[in-house]
């Protein structure tokens, strides 16, 4: 968990809770969003919180390219610090590669074009760069000749964010968490953090940080206090309004909200900026306002949460009516936030044993004990189980599960949500032909099941 913000009721800080329940509602109907955890502060203070249950505010949560918002605060404290020149080439942090780099463009990228994602390519990278050198992505990343001049071109591209990571563990001599837990995590009050390694032992920088929805959100509020936290500067100011303001335009991106410019590691919205990662992880700022609203999710549309959050809750912020009537009921609706469990009948007790699957997992046991029915998932030579509620989540560990049986076909269904990431799997069982189709809500990224919790220090 972080350090606990100062609570108030929304109406103490000029915030309309009638605004804040219809986003809750918003997030709750629209097709493909899902929501896990939300946090909302102003003058830096929370207004409101909640977790839909299996989730919970102790857990932390996968943040996919959110991580990306993390590694960019380790550069900026490192230039701080001296380490990292912005107007360095990135080769220059690797001269080992010097002999191996020869293509022009490839020498030129300098750090902050990796930070601006404008290395000069006009795609992503992240295969072609693998491919090129499947134990050095770095030097894969700048054996890939850029298509443009760095710096003139915006592509979203994940082995920026990868090469920020190594010439941070380059520069320090620390891993990227080691580095940023006196300089950032503490001072925050961030006491768990932890980040997915490659096979080399490396940070991914550009994904894998798990960290509580309350770890955004000191995220968010750092930046939105301009690099300054409990009266200790930790991040020059104009590397913030360089972060935070845009760098290299990006006006053929798709969606509204990113085709507003790209700082440093952080987007820019048609409402302040934000950091943000796959399946709705939000960390949005909105300065004129005082606010940071820090969410997590399972959500395929992501610009609908950022639209439900200007059509609702912007209003909400400055509201001109703010009735202190309605902040009892918001309260007792945040409480008591919930993830529909799997519905239907009671499971039968030929539901028992082992079933042949097709889908993303090798083999399927539902066994039924004393303390209730557990399912356990085997894939990759290993194994997974926890127990299964009938109509309610039962949680062990980094996983929870809900079971009931389909009135309509007589079949199992079993909900299996991966409680620290994004993810959840849906598995049908056949009790009378003892076969079974297991398939992602939402496909991970990276990962596969055994591996979709919180990585080990």
């Amino acid at each position: 968990m972080t350090t606990t913000f100062p609570r108030s009721a929304p109406s103490a800080l000029g915030i309309d809770a009638g605004g804040i329940a219809r986003f809750l509602d918003a997030l709750e109907t629209t097709p493909d969003v899902e929501p896990h955890g939300l946090m909302l502060l102003r003058h830096g203070r929370v207004a409101a919180e909640g977790w839909w249950h299996p989730y919970a505010a102790d857990r932390v949560h996968l943040l996919y390219s959110l991580s990306k918002s993390f590694t960019a605060a380790a550069v900026g404290i490192a230039v701080r610090e001296g380490l990292v020149d912005l107007d360095a080439t990135a080769l220059s942090y690797f001269p080992e590669l010097d002999g191996d780099v020869t293509d022009d463009r490839s020498r030129r990228i300098r750090v902050r074009h990796l930070l601006a994602m404008a290395s000069g390519h006009r795609e992503e990278t992240l295969d072609r760069a693998a491919d090129t050198d499947p134990d050095d992505l770095v030097r894969g990343f700048l054996l890939t000749p850029p298509d443009e001049e760095p710096g003139s071109v915006f592509a979203y591209n994940q082995p920026c964010t990868y090469t920020l990571a190594a010439i941070v563990r380059r520069v320090s001599g620390d891993s990227l968490v080691e580095y940023l837990r006196p300089r950032l995590l503490d001072p925050l009050g961030i006491t768990d953090l932890a980040w997915r390694r490659d096979d080399t032992g490396a940070e991914l920088g550009f994904s894998g940080c798990y960290a509580p929805t309350s770890a955004i959100a000191a995220l968010g509020q750092l930046y939105l206090q301009r690099g300054v936290w409990n009266g200790e500067r930790l991040l020059d100011e104009d590397w913030v309004a360089a972060a935070t303001s845009t760098q290299v335009a990006n006006p053929d991106e798709a969606n509204p909200d990113w085709r507003q410019g790209y700082g440093f590691q952080f987007w820019m919205a048609r409402h302040g900026f934000r950091g943000d990662g796959a399946y709705g992880q939000f960390c949005v700022v909105l300065p004129e306002q005082d606010v940071v609203l820090a969410l997590t999710g399972q959500s395929l549309d992501m610009q609908a949460v950022l639209d439900a959050a200007w059509e609702h809750l912007l209003p909400a912020l400055d509201a001109a009516d703010v009735d202190a009537a309605d902040d009892a009921a918001l309260e007792a609706r945040l409480a008591s936030l919930g993830l529909p469990a799997a519905v239907g009948g009671r499971l039968p007790d030929d539901a028992a044993g082992s079933f042949a699957v097709d889908g993303v997992v090798e083999g399927l046991r539902l066994e039924r004990g004393a303390d209730g029915w557990r399912v356990s998932l085997d894939v990759d030579g290993g194994s997974s189980t926890v127990p299964v509620g009938e109509g309610v989540w039962a949680s062990e560990g980094p996983l929870a599960a809900s079971a009931a049986t389909d009135p309509d076909d007589g079949s199992v269904v079993v909900d299996v949500r991966f409680v620290e990431t994004p993810h959840a799997m849906r598995l049908r069982l056949d009790p009378a032909a003892r076969r079974a189709v297991a398939a992602w809500v939402t496909e991970p990224l990276h990962d596969g099941p055994l591996d979709l919790h919180r990585p080990v220090d």
